[in-house]
């Protein structure tokens, strides 16, 4: 027996005035997934979250969650789901513990208070008042509280923006261990990192479209090559028609005066590349070489940064 979708939506459409949030998005994701929505800020991922979580209504379109409605299944949605807003705010003078216990009243079932403090690993903060926690306890504090009600389906919204390296690996241990038990979660993040490390699949969300879903692995392979080599040159710079004939280049971009090359073997493209600034009397500048990320995917895909927004 087939497994219905967690989340099914055809032709989703917001508009706020001349300015179009959502523009005719499709999507479907898999019961027991991870699934990553990305894109710069302004692109329509919380937007479009804010619809399948019932908060906002769609100008157009149908959406369905764990198989129903929210016209005809609004009671039963609000049980079953959890959330973590991108930015929430507690009572500063409740404990962590009375915060969660707080939460948990509002459903019929669910865990106790204590276990979902376990489960993102505040056990030693039971009794902190909330203005205390640090940014990324007040984080996992939120998620303790989507998870109170033991939801089939988790969103996460941004859950990792503002936080330190440290922080953020933490809550990345959260989210995978709750992947493990099996739950549907629904991340937004612009973090690169973060989508190829936690989730089954992403899309790719710019101006309220998906431009690309896949696997991480996938649309990084699709650019056809595993590296990128960003370079600047002080003279006269090759011109891109002799960068692209390089025996292993794939692409070329310019991007705030930096040379991208997308490659298959930098060790191979680099001296060719050395040799031709030489050629023309020029001087290397800046060189790096990386691996190839989602971040060079969304770039190949719209010709500018995610942090360009």
């Amino acid at each position: 027996m087939d497994i219905p979708p967690a989340i099914a939506c055809t032709g989703l459409v917001k508009r706020y005035g001349d300015v179009i949030a959502v523009d005719g998005l499709d999507l479907e994701i898999g019961t027991g997934e991870c699934f990553g929505l990305l894109g710069p800020n302004g692109a329509g991922k919380t937007t479009t979250v804010e619809i399948l979580q019932g908060i906002l209504p769609a100008d157009a379109g149908t959406v369905e969650v764990l198989g129903r409605t929210w016209r005809d299944g609004r009671r039963e949605l609000r049980e079953r789901i959890g959330t973590q807003l991108q930015e929430t705010r507690f009572p500063e003078k409740l404990t962590a513990l009375e915060t969660v216990r707080l939460f948990r009243s509002f459903y019929q079932h669910g865990m106790p208070a204590e276990r979902a403090l376990h489960t993102v690993g505040l056990d030693e903060k039971h009794g902190a008042w909330v203005k205390h926690l640090s940014g990324g306890q007040q984080q996992r504090l939120a998620i303790a509280v989507a998870l109170v009600s033991e939801p089939d389906l988790l969103f996460l919204d941004e859950p990792t923006a503002g936080l330190d390296p440290q922080a953020r690996r933490q809550l990345w241990d959260v989210i995978q261990g709750l992947r493990s038990e099996g739950r549907t979660v629904v991340l937004t993040t612009h973090y690169m990192d973060e989508a190829e490390r936690l989730c089954d699949r992403v899309a790719v969300v710019d101006h309220g479209r998906i431009i690309a879903l896949d696997t991480p692995r996938a649309l990084i392979a699709s650019l056809g090559a595993e590296h990128v080599v960003e370079f600047a040159v002080e003279g006269v710079t090759p011109p891109t028609e002799v960068l692209r004939g390089l025996a292993g280049v794939r692409e070329v971009r310019t991007e705030d005066g930096t040379l991208r090359l997308t490659v298959a073997q930098p060790h191979t493209v680099v001296p060719a590349l050395l040799a031709e600034i030489a050629s023309r009397g020029g001087r290397l500048s800046a060189l790096t070489t990386h691996h190839a990320t989602l971040e060079d995917v969304f770039l190949h895909l719209t010709g500018r940064s995610l942090r360009d927004g």
